[in-house]
């Protein structure tokens, strides 16, 4: 559907002729870390203040109202209907969300949920929710991806078998006594071995954790290759461990969530674990100020007063990223912005990068695992002397691998 002309219209819930309301929530006061999930929440916001700065979306000022769930199935489903039946928002964006307790009922209302990290399974069962990534899976409101399953591919732990050909392809697990710590365990372990690595796998005590026992055994079994399914707290202590054991590494591979500023001082008792840390995701680089989308989003961030190593993260850039995907979907719609249009947009099919933020990504829905497929990532690695990540490949759009993508529980 294109942009309708003549002037705005109260087309829709949360519409006005000169505003958009929309919702997020952020699972920021949570069991694990205050930072961990607040990312994408300061990113969207810092989003909503530019784009309000630069014109609105159609000449509409963006609302945004924000709920903290504390982590919790219960408010949850509270601040869900807060959202939807008090505050009347339009959409949900960028969501970060430790449980989805109140998806069904976000669903029901036929309200968009778009922009999100799929922290929670919910994003890969109902259908108008869309998380950041893009995904292949029926999204059907009945099961979560194909048959139960979802899918991951293989592309990081062949870039790096690329990169470093001669090293050894030795990589260590490492995960708590945790069932879902345990299930992406084994989702990376898998994984690794389609690629032809030898696995070291080691499962610590949540409670009373022994990192040094970990090292040493890597140390033993020559892991070039570190990989995780714990939290920061854990990793500061694992990294101080590998240095404190003298285990050299060629890579500390973290995934996007941990790709945060704060590496500098959260490691800064273990700087040879800190300068072979790696970084892989799909999104555009937050230190790469030279695009012009990188900048705007780092200049509203220190406006907004969130510019520091603490709240700087790919999450946040992602969380502005999401928040664009929502502005360019509703102002397709023109005049008349109703929910079908935005959604009719977000399920083209065709490719989505936010004016190059993001990896191109769409949303398709086959009945069965699409495959090979062939994935794109961005690579980063922190450097002391520049006190930030490091782009390590030309172009994030080209940087693609054919592979496939292997079954696991959620």
């Amino acid at each position: 559907m294109g942009p309708t002309s003549g002037p705005n219209t109260a087309s829709d819930v949360g519409v006005t002729a000169t505003t958009i309301t929309i919702g997020n929530i952020v699972s920021k006061t949570n069991p694990f870390d205050p930072r961990a999930f607040v990312g994408p929440s300061y990113g969207l916001q810092a989003y909503v203040n530019w784009v309000n700065a630069h014109g609105g979306v159609h000449g509409r000022k963006l609302i945004l109202k924000t709920c903290d769930d504390q982590g919790s199935g219960n408010q949850n489903v509270s601040c869900v209907h807060q959202l939807i039946d008090r505050d009347h928002v339009f959409a949900m964006v960028s969501n970060a969300i430790l449980s989805y307790s109140g998806a069904s009922y976000v669903n029901s209302k036929g309200v968009p949920d778009m922009g999100a990290q799929p922290i929670d399974n919910a994003y890969n069962k109902y259908p108008h929710l869309w998380d950041i990534y893009g995904e292949d899976y029926p999204r059907d409101g009945k099961q979560i991806g194909f048959n139960g399953k979802l899918m991951g591919g293989t592309e990081v732990y062949k870039y790096f078998s690329k990169r470093f050909p001669k090293v050894a392809k030795v990589a260590g697990v490492v995960e708590y006594n945790q069932e879902a710590s345990q299930r992406f365990g084994d989702s990376i372990a898998a994984g690794l071995q389609h690629e032809g690595y030898k696995v070291v796998k080691k499962v610590v005590n949540f409670a009373l954790p022994d990192y040094d026992s970990v090292a040493i055994d890597f140390k033993n079994n020559n892991v070039q290759y570190v990989y995780d399914t714990i939290d920061r707290g854990g990793n500061i202590r694992l990294c101080k461990a590998l240095d404190d054991n003298q285990v050299r590494i060629t890579a500390k591979v973290l995934t996007t969530q941990s790709w945060e500023q704060s590496i500098g001082s959260d490691y800064k008792n273990s700087p040879n674990c800190r300068n072979a840390m790696w970084a892989t995701g799909m999104s555009r680089n937050y230190a790469d100020t030279q695009y012009a989308g990188v900048r705007d989003f780092r200049q509203e961030m220190t406006a907004d007063g969130h510019g520091g190593a603490n709240d700087l993260s790919e999450w946040t850039l992602e969380g502005w990223a999401g928040g664009k995907w929502f502005a360019d979907a509703a102002a397709s719609c023109g005049a008349t912005l109703t929910r079908r249009c935005l959604e009719a947009f977000v399920n083209s099919g065709k490719p989505y990068d936010a004016g190059g933020l993001l990896v191109a990504r769409n949303f398709h829905e086959y009945s069965r695992p699409h495959e090979p497929a062939t994935n794109c990532i961005n690579v980063v690695r922190w450097q002391d002397s520049a006190h930030t990540w490091v782009t390590q490949v030309p172009d994030m759009q080209k940087n693609c691998f054919t592979v496939n993508e292997l079954p696991y529980s959620p």
